[in-house]
């Protein structure tokens, strides 16, 4: 899976983009047993009309969504994750750069 964040609207520029992006991963990383490579484009907004009209004569599987930034993790995800200091023992950085 190919996913791209972008922090602004989507664009359709953005579909011929992550059909690139496919083609590449299923040339150089996908295994023959390996299903085809999913893009996943991650906008701060959509318009529905804009992402069908720039997928919709693309055969790679592509979606596209809107995401929202929250201040707070909702409370049903905060122990699914790691904290940050989890983060630092993990990565060695709890010492700082």
């Amino acid at each position: 899976m190919v996913i791209e964040l972008k922090s602004g609207k989507f664009l359709p520029e953005y579909a011929g983009k992550m059909n690139f992006y496919l083609a590449a991963v299923d040339d150089l990383l996908r295994h023959p047993e390996d299903a085809p490579t999913i893009g996943l484009i991650l906008c701060k907004e959509k318009k529905q009309i804009v992402a069908e009209y720039a997928l919709r004569n693309n055969a790679a599987p592509i979606g596209v969504s809107a995401y929202r930034l929250t201040e707070r993790l909702p409370e049903a995800m905060q122990g699914s994750l790691p904290t940050a200091e989890q983060w630092e023992q993990r990565f060695g950085l709890e010492d700082g750069p």
